[in-house]
């Protein structure tokens, strides 16, 4: 059975965005672009929420059409619109590029989704995270840890009542101080 996995990248101090949705602190270079491909290229399939969809695809489907794009993106546009994307979000209408779009979180249709053939599924958006995070639906947390302090802005984890234990199964340092921490939830 395939996984849900939640990949997210976030400073330090646990933020995904800074104020005002300030993301210019995250240190990417070609390493960790070339590495996001290569994971994201092997993936079953994307699960967005509608603020990640809505900039995805307002950037991806032509982004490898820009004379200027460099060799990361012009890798990685086709690797989004090929994959297959399951998009939740209660306000969109349609939405396009091979992909499905779900209203509500069901946890007995993301099982469904999870017993299909084909790759893991990467789920990104803290929102969307918290609800699969809540109904236990995760499989796998990949954080990529910039080495900065951000000091306020969005959180990745919400506050909890009770703590979840999680098993280290991966660690990684990218040549820019970025660590990759992979999680799963104890049994």
């Amino acid at each position: 059975m395939r996984k849900i996995v939640l990949m997210m990248g976030m400073s330090l101090d646990g933020y995904i965005e800074g104020p005002d949705k300030d993301i210019s602190w995250h240190r990417v270079d070609d390493e960790l672009l070339a590495h996001m491909n290569a994971t994201i290229g092997a993936m079953g399939g994307l699960i967005h929420g509608r603020v990640v969809y809505e900039l995805m695809a307002a950037h991806w489907p032509t982004a490898d059409a820009d004379p200027d794009a460099d060799a990361s993106t012009v890798e990685f546009a086709p690797i989004w619109r090929d994959l297959p994307k399951f998009v939740y979000s209660r306000t969109l209408k349609s939405v396009g590029w091979n992909s499905t779009l779900f209203h509500e979180v069901v946890p007995e249709e993301v099982r469904a989704l999870k017993e299909q053939p084909g790759g893991d599924l990467g789920l990104g958006g803290a929102g969307l995270g918290e609800s699969f995070l809540r109904l236990g639906l995760v499989d796998e947390v990949r954080l990529y840890v910039h080495p900065v302090l951000v000091g306020a802005g969005k959180p990745l984890f919400p506050r909890a009542d009770t703590p979840t234990s999680l098993r280290l199964v991966e660690s990684r340092t990218f040549g820019n101080g970025v660590v990759l921490l992979r999680y799963e939830p104890e049994a």
